[in-house]
């Protein structure tokens, strides 16, 4: 189940980059560099306690910000 506050910056196939809610069809923003769909996506989530999303182009998570409630100090 998709979480709404959460936003992902990703490349699109068409080569362009895309900053997306959780859950969405349809991207926030498309940009042309990853830095400014990046730029996009972590004011977005901060503003609705989720996390942000970094996907590099090989697919993997290069970076993730939450801004919701992390427990301090983490159990473990």
């Amino acid at each position: 189940m998709p979480n709404n506050n959460n936003y992902w910056t990703q490349p699109r196939p068409d080569g362009q980059w895309e900053s997306i809610r959780e859950g969405a069809r349809r991207a926030t923003k498309v940009t042309d560099t990853q830095a400014e769909a990046w730029e996009d996506s972590r004011p977005r989530a901060r503003e609705k306690g989720g996390e942000a999303f970094l996907k590099g182009r090989d697919g993997k998570i290069r970076e993730r910000n939450s801004y919701g409630n992390d427990p301090y100090p983490p159990d473990g």
